[in-house]
């Protein structure tokens, strides 16, 4: 794979993990497609340190997949709470929460 195929890769990854993001209504799913949105960045990256031949990239994909697995285990760990508590993993139910 040349760097063009990589990039219009992750460029493909981002607009659906974005319309992943604004179209559904499950939180299971938001947290996925965030970690999608992290992950093509993360390809971004690895072809930009190929491109530069530079190992500078290279350490913010580490850095990246540090965040991107805190992310994860933060927002697991909400989901099964919330889903343990109300039962629910829908956005628009969650929101109807706080009146209470």
């Amino acid at each position: 794979m040349n760097s063009d195929n990589l990039l219009i890769l992750s460029f493909i990854l981002f607009i659906s993990a974005i319309s992943i993001f604004l179209t559904h209504k499950n939180l299971l799913m938001i947290l996925m497609s965030l970690e999608l949105g992290l992950n093509s960045a993360n390809i971004a990256l690895i072809n930009f340190s190929f491109v530069k031949q530079s190992l500078e990239p290279m350490v913010w994909v580490f850095i990246l997949f540090a965040i991107a697995a805190c992310e994860a285990v933060i927002g697991l760990s909400i989901l099964i709470m919330i889903l343990r508590n109300f039962k629910i993993l829908k956005v628009d139910e969650i929101k109807d929460l706080k009146e209470i």
